[in-house]
């Protein structure tokens, strides 16, 4: 519900959240808001609800500075978050409206100096968009996934990879006490980060990114390898979008052909456990920790990261260095032009130090 007032002659900051939620996103508004408050006596920040709906429609709060007390072992957003597909941002909604257009009308009616937009890839691009279109625009880097190119590290993934390793830790007692091939589903369509750390992390006997497309044979061979050395379960980490050898190299109409007619699995991850199950003899079972990765407290990493990464924004709008997203570089906290990065993902490299070093442990990536 927008909170109505008369516009004034203060300076005026708006800030948003965009796309899919972590468990940050209120840890790094605190951030930008508690440093603004500290350079000037006149700010004002307009808080958007609901992501860019919000600057579509002209929904949004006048923020109080108490509204940022208390949040900072907060997950979600206080401000309510939606996800707003950059390709159907030039077509106008069910009612007509054209999206950019409203977008930019409310921002100038609001007389913004900035406008800060917490997001992932998606949301990236729309600020670039906008950027494009003449307004001021600095984006912070939030997804779960870390993918966003540009930085080494997004607010929400060391988060996600905690609550991902403490299933994986979980699932050890009971694969041990039934002798079970065990796979657990992690978050992640085109970019397996959070399944490779929380695979290390949490042990798993075999990780399957998308970026590596895996053999079946190869997986099922390393599970008999395991069983013949006297060890009586094998863990999977399986990222949602794995996919196989034999899938990967089918265009996406070859692919959509080949699965008509047959048995659809609810995800990768089922149609692994049925055929390992067929291959190997084994029981297998699918744990799938969804959401949860998404939700709860912040990780103490990430408070940190989220509050150097709100500060050094305010930082940009004080220095009037709008069209950057800030980023992490060489372990320090810098600022990209947001041109460079939007539309542009940062995939797992399967020839990287990281992936070499869990092979040489002993871990499976179902290729080789």
């Amino acid at each position: 519900m927008r909170r109505e007032r008369k516009v004034c002659n203060m300076r005026r900051i708006g800030m948003l959240t965009s796309g899919g939620d972590c468990q940050c996103l209120n840890a790094t508004m605190r951030g930008v808001a508690k440093a603004l408050y500290g350079m000037y006596d006149d700010v004002e920040i307009i808080g958007f609800e609901d992501g860019y709906k919000g600057l579509m429609y002209a929904d949004y709060q006048i923020m109080k500075s108490s509204d940022f007390s208390g949040i900072l072992t907060k997950g979600g957003t206080i401000l309510g978050t939606s996800r707003q597909p950059f390709k159907l941002m030039r077509e106008p909604d069910e009612n007509g409206l054209d999206k950019v257009e409203s977008m930019k009308h409310t921002y100038r009616k609001l007389k913004l100096e900035c406008l800060v937009v917490l997001g992932g890839n998606g949301s990236q691009k729309t600020a670039n968009l906008l950027r494009e279109e003449g307004l001021n625009i600095v984006s912070l880097p939030k997804t779960i996934d870390n993918d966003l190119w540009g930085t080494e590290m997004t607010f929400g993934f060391h988060s996600a990879v905690n609550i991902a390793t403490d299933a994986i830790d979980c699932i050890h007692t009971t694969a041990s006490s039934h002798g079970r091939i065990f796979i657990v589903e992690v978050m992640g369509h085109k970019v397996g980060w959070v399944t490779l750390y929380a695979g290390i992390a949490g042990g798993a006997d075999i990780i399957l990114l998308p970026e590596i497309p895996y053999d079946i044979r190869v997986v099922s061979d390393a599970v008999n390898k395991r069983a013949k050395a006297g060890k009586r379960f094998s863990i999977l980490a399986v990222a949602e979008g794995a996919i196989s050898k034999e899938d990967a190299a089918l265009s996406k109409k070859e692919l959509k052909k080949k699965k008509e007619g047959k048995l659809v699995y609810p995800s990768s991850a089922y149609e692994i456990g049925a055929k390992l199950q067929e291959m190997t003899g084994q029981e297998v079972r699918v744990t799938v920790p969804g959401h949860t990765q998404r939700g709860g407290e912040p990780c103490p990493y990430d408070r940190v990261l989220s509050t150097q990464l709100g500060a050094a924004a305010a930082e940009l709008i004080r220095k009037k260095q709008f069209g950057y997203m800030v980023c992490v570089k060489n372990g320090g906290i810098d600022k990209i032009p947001l041109e460079e990065i939007a539309g542009k993902l940062k995939y797992v490299d399967p020839d990287s130090d990281i992936i070499r070093q869990a092979k040489a442990v002993g871990i499976s990536f179902g290729d080789e």
